[in-house]
């Protein structure tokens, strides 16, 4: 059997226990992309007992929790409540986990809590380690299966099993105390720290007794749950234990039956570092801890300001906008005839629904990050100084803030953090270092640092890169021109990946393709300045903000 085929095997067997015993085992999180191995196991999903279900992260808080019917309470003139999806028994189906909210994860986990009858799938479809389903959600599943790594000629179609559901309050703590037993102290072995994983285990081993129609879990079932609850959710590997001293005068202690019947931890260990994934297992193995950042979603855009409003329009409520009353009823005034309607109730439709809207400025901010290296950095400094306080002038007006960054040597300092006073930028402008050599990997690094953190407080921001382009200290300090270019493009199409702005400004003797190409990896705007001073250097800035950059 390949690898691919073990692989499905396993998350073939996890789907079989999960509808064995959906209430105890609570779901399956899916780590796959969407394709021909994932649509067959999701045609599997099809056949659960009970409901099936798909929702997303996008809903609404009514969709999902219920909510007014204002249509029928307006009707009737009576309170008219509708179910939400979460309220109703079976099995739901979360598509693109990876981008789920927090705000939508936290009432997915407190469903998950509260309602027995309710049961999770959930596809992760994130390709970069940063993008993960909710660790709080992948916490409440029993289940961690990943389809990625199996071809579609391994994925073979399978339909679930009908089991009778388990009968748990059969089975006494004794029974299946040797299995509580190891499956903790391994999930403590392997750094897991909840208690949710080896209680997952335990009654993974008791449905695996019960497919076979045993009444309690033998050394294979304990061995199967630890590779199928314990092994996805490992964060390190078990060190070995000591080995004790020889005392060959004391007589060896008699052992109990139970103990002897008890499956030894180095068996356990080796099994479920066998499934462990490569990648996983080199991480682990340096000494790394596997974690989920984020949801994989992007930060919501937060301003600092109030919106104002504009006019509203057509929707639905979802829990998180606001209705237009007003808007609404003038909506639905004129057809009331139409509708039959002629006393003093309103028959109002989901069409004549209008919600309220507000318009939302962030901040700008410009962000300057000045090379302030060689012979000519005094003019630079000097061009960037007059710059950044004609732009703080008009910031006043505009409510624009100013941050000035300067690279020379083999690092980038912060001299100005986001500002509008014009007081304590003339200070900090007043004696900026210069001399040394060009890290110009390193400045377009801590700008675009300083941007990310600017734009999770609600700003926008927007990259000025003032250089002549002659990079020669790479990103490690070391002096080597080939190396120092390479990073500074990989940094800039960094920052293009990130979204952020820019404009490159060559400030050299005559135009440097190079800084034409850097620009273009950025995906931002190229200037070519070559005598550019003060004036001009904030004309040009101004002329490209206005034309959208940064907005």
């Amino acid at each position: 059997m390949t690898a691919g085929s073990q692989v499905w095997a396993r998350a073939q067997l996890a789907l079989e226990l999960f509808a064995l015993d959906p209430a105890r085992l609570r779901g399956v999180t899916v780590k796959a992309r969407a394709g021909p191995v994932r649509d067959v196991f999701l045609e599997a999903v099809a056949g659960l007992p009970g409901p099936v279900r798909k929702v997303h992260s996008g809903m609404g808080f009514d969709a999902l929790l219920g909510g007014l019917d204002l249509s029928q309470t307006l009707a009737s003139g009576q309170v008219r409540l509708r179910a939400g999806l979460l309220d109703q028994p079976g099995t739901v189906v979360l598509a693109m986990a990876e981008r789920c909210p927090p705000d939508i994860a936290a009432i997915l986990a407190a469903k998950l809590d509260t309602n027995p009858d309710l049961s999770l799938i959930m596809l992760d479809e994130g390709a970069d380690p940063d993008e993960q389903a909710p660790q709080t959600l992948r916490d409440r599943l029993a289940f961690h299966v990943e389809l990625d790594g199996i071809g579609r000629l391994e994925a073979k179609p399978f339909r679930l099993a009908a089991h009778p559901v388990p009968r748990h309050g059969s089975r006494s703590a004794k029974d299946v105390a040797h299995a509580i037993r190891d499956l903790t102290i391994l999930a403590q072995r392997l750094g897991i720290d909840t208690l949710r994983a080896p209680t997952f285990a335990v009654e993974t081993a008791k449905a695996l007794a019960h497919m076979d129609r045993r009444t309690v879990p033998n050394d294979a079932d304990i061995q199967s749950a630890a590779e199928l609850v314990l092994a996805p959710r490992a964060t390190r590997l078990p060190e070995p234990e000591p080995a004790e001293e020889e005392q060959p005068e004391a007589p060896a202690p008699q052992q109990t039956q139970a103990q002897d019947d008890r499956l030894p931890d180095d068996m356990l260990i080796d099994a479920v570092r066998a499934v462990l994934p490569l990648d996983l297992l080199d991480t682990l193995a340096t000494g790394g801890t596997p974690q989920a950042k984020g949801s994989g979603a992007g930060q919501k855009k937060r301003s600092n300001r109030r919106g104002r409003p504009i006019p509203s329009q057509p929707g639905r409520l979802d829990g998180q906008s606001r209705l237009d009353l007003i808007a609404t009823l003038r909506a639905a005034a004129p057809w009331q005839k139409l509708r039959g309607r002629t006393g003093a109730r309103l028959c109002v439709y989901p069409s004549d629904i209008r919600l309220k809207r507000f318009e939302e400025k962030s901040d700008r901010i410009l962000v300057f990050a000045v090379d302030a290296s060689g012979s000519a950095a005094l003019a630079r400094l000097g061009e960037a100084k007059g710059a950044v306080e004609l732009l703080l002038a008009r910031a006043y007006a505009a409510r624009d803030h100013v941050a000035l960054i300067a690279f020379r040597g083999d690092k980038a300092d912060v001299l100005l953090p986001p500002t509008r006073s014009l007081v304590q930028t003339k200070r900090r402008l007043a004696s900026l270092p210069g001399g040394g050599g060009t890290p110009l990997a390193h400045g377009l690094k801590t700008a675009a640092e300083l941007a990310l953190h600017s734009q999770s407080q609600g700003m926008s921001p927007t990259l000025a890169i003032l250089t002549d382009g002659r990079a020669n200290i790479a990103l490690d300090g070391s002096r080597n021109r080939a190396k120092a270019g390479e990073d500074a493009s990989q940094m800039a199409r960094w920052i293009r990946a990130r979204g952020l702005p820019a404009i490159v400004l060559d400030l050299g003797t005559r135009p440097q393709p190079a800084l034409a190409g850097l620009a273009r990896d950025m995906a931002g705007t190229y200037l070519p300045l070559p005598r550019a001073d003060a004036h001009r250097l904030s004309d040009a800035l101004e002329q490209a903000l206005d034309h959208g950059l940064g907005a």
